[in-house]
């Protein structure tokens, strides 16, 4: 990947959080790329750190990183970080982000992306960390799944946390082309078995941009001007997933549905039609950089978020399905959760009445 110097981390001590993921892995590349004074490496998969590990060993300044195995929601594994290493920017990509998988394991997706961000948050501001960058979702606009949500809730976190000596960003993406779970391997691994290529609705359609341009956007953010913003990227027009699905299979020298077949499955747990950039209570401005935008919206007043976010963690760490999704909905009003989460809910509630 190719991508320039960038001068907001020249020199810099930088903690990157999910390092071993596929975008925290390319983030990790670029910004040795751009000549740190340190690189933190922090995940809790040892498989994958042990490998972005390994291949930020071609490096020749592969003396400036160090790998951590840990957790976000480790507050004083943070505050040893940000004690020992005096990180000057946070690059935060630690997420669960598989959405039919979370709708399974709503608790674990509410801890790690929302109770987890705001930890982290909180720790940056405490110890006077300049700089904070999250990756979030057009999932967390309009949010129809539990993973979704808990990612509008940490965007909030960002801005409850921002203060004039540490400002934080949230930039929403869409699908990375090469991430883990991307729908792109999935169909050529399909095409390769000779079909079937399982689409879940002929209408669904999502925006999608490359690795590198996620990269790139990433780190544009880090020279954004002003305090707590959620920035929203030029991604054009969204496509939708059968068109792509045809591509790929004539790309791939087969025609569709006489070659490989495409078989319509029905939209996933907590799948929605069309994503949005922009949630319906939001309006946009522009910004410094031609590429980014920012969106505005109504805050929670910082007392209101606090207690709430309490009653989230107390309800999160009791596992109590139903009160932690009435805790989501008072801090994302537009949440509706799907009809799967619901479901599962009802499954709760019959297991502790038995």
């Amino acid at each position: 990947m190719r991508t320039s110097k960038n001068s907001a981390i020249i020199g810099k001590r930088v903690l990157l959080t999910g390092a071993a993921g596929s975008i925290g892995s390319a983030l990790a590349q670029a910004v040795l790329a751009s000549d740190p004074r340190l690189l933190i490496l922090l995940d809790q998969s040892e498989r994958g750190l042990y490998e972005i590990d390994a291949t930020l060993g071609v490096f020749r300044s592969s003396g400036k990183h160090v790998s951590i195995l840990g957790d976000i929601g480790d507050q004083e594994l943070l505050i040893e970080i940000c004690e020992r290493h005096q990180p000057d920017v946070i690059l935060h990509a630690a997420a669960l982000k598989q959405v039919p998988l979370m709708e399974k394991n709503p608790v674990a997706a509410v801890q790690a992306n929302a109770l987890g961000t705001n930890m982290l948050a909180k720790t940056a501001a405490t110890l006077g960390v300049a700089k904070l960058v999250m990756i979030s979702t057009d999932k967390a606009a309009n949010p129809r799944s539990i993973m979704g949500a808990s990612k509008r809730v940490a965007e909030l976190a960002l801005i409850r946390w921002t203060t004039e000596q540490s400002w934080m960003r949230s930039i929403r993406l869409g699908n990375v082309l090469g991430s883990h779970g991307s729908v792109i391997p999935t169909f050529e691994r399909q095409i390769r078995l000779g079909g079937p290529v399982t689409v879940t609705h002929p209408d669904a359609s999502r925006y999608f941009l490359s690795m590198e341009n996620a990269v790139e956007l990433i780190l544009a953010a880090l020279a954004i001007e002003g305090e707590g913003k959620i920035l929203i990227p030029d991604l054009g027009q969204p496509v939708r997933i059968i068109d792509l699905a045809r591509k790929l299979i004539k790309e791939s020298g087969f025609q569709p549905d006489s070659d490989i077949r495409i078989v319509l499955i029905g939209l996933r747990p907590g799948d929605k039609l069309s994503e949005d950039l922009i949630s319906e209570r939001e309006s946009v401005e522009g910004t410094n950089d031609p590429r980014l935008f920012a969106a505005k919206s109504s805050e929670i007043p910082p007392d209101e978020f606090d207690s709430r976010m309490e009653d989230l963690t107390e309800n999160a760490n009791r596992r109590d399905l139903s009160l932690v999704i009435e805790s989501l909905c008072k801090l994302v009003p537009q949440y509706q959760p799907s009809e799967s989460l619901l479901r599962l809910l009802s499954g709760y509630s019959a297991a502790f009445q038995a």
